[in-house]
């Protein structure tokens, strides 16, 4: 096969990807409906640990999610509840995880990959597919002490998510979850290539005054910002806020603030 042709190949399926998610994008962000949102684990490293975790988990240790979500949703305006997590179970077949260098090729044949895999999954399942699924890798730490980067696929409306299998961190794992999830429907990144938060966009209030230290992370700003050089991570929802910005790109009515 020649390479213009592998080519023409690729540019074609990238562009039935794209029409198709830009479909799925504006159904999912109409909010006419809850979205259905579906969780499922897997353990990451087979670890005992891991596997352990994995096993404990309910739909009931999701739902911080949803109600934190949710309220931010009533907050800005909206007449009914935005979404409905569920948790689906374990998966033994692992997603693809994402490249860990930046190179457009590698990156654009996993997002292929994580789409087909996802795919295949629905297709073989016997559980209705969700409006978003999101796929959360646990990870035993003893032996994992950082977690390569979670994604959550732009319109694509799913999301592999790497997570600490420890109780203790099950409310930073919230965050985690939350911030793919926002990208799913269309939130970007507020921060910058050193990860601290954009000014004003990555801020949870930009107003304030002093502006420093930020009482709370803005969820697509990552961080709470303390100086213009230093930023922590939120421990858990009750130190997170979904700000205008992010509203705006997932279509929520802003202006009711």
């Amino acid at each position: 096969m020649s390479r213009n042709l592998r080519y023409l190949i690729l540019l074609s399926i990238l562009a039935f990807v794209a029409v198709n998610e830009a479909v799925l994008k504006l159904r999912s962000i109409s909010w006419e409906r809850p979205l259905q949102v579906h969780i499922y684990a897997v353990s990451g490293d087979s670890r005992p640990a891991s596997e352990a975790y994995v096993d404990s988990l309910t739909t009931a240790q999701f739902k911080p999610i949803e109600t934190f979500l949710n309220a931010e949703a009533k907050r800005y305006g909206l007449p009914f509840e935005a979404i409905k997590v569920e948790f689906h179970g374990r998966l033994e077949s692992h997603p693809p995880q994402p490249p860990s260098g930046h190179k457009i090729l590698e990156n654009i044949w996993w997002s292929l990959s994580f789409r087909a895999w996802a795919w295949q999954r629905g297709w073989t399942s016997d559980n209705d597919d969700g409006d978003v699924e999101l796929f959360v890798s646990y990870y035993d730490i003893a032996t994992t002490t950082s977690l390569r980067h979670s994604v959550g696929l732009r319109g694509g409306l799913i999301g592999i998510i790497n997570a600490f299998a420890e109780k203790s961190y099950r409310g930073s794992n919230h965050v985690v979850i939350l911030h793919e999830l926002m990208h799913t429907l269309g939130a970007t990144d507020k921060y910058d290539e050193a990860n601290m938060p954009r000014y004003p966009e990555g801020f949870a209030e930009p107003f304030l005054k002093p502006l420093y230290p930020q009482r709370k992370a803005e969820i697509m700003g990552g961080r709470i910002p303390l100086s213009p050089l230093d930023a922590k991570m939120p421990e858990k929802l009750a130190e997170v806020v979904i700000g205008r910005f992010t509203a705006i790109e997932i279509n929520w009515p802003s202006d009711a603030l």
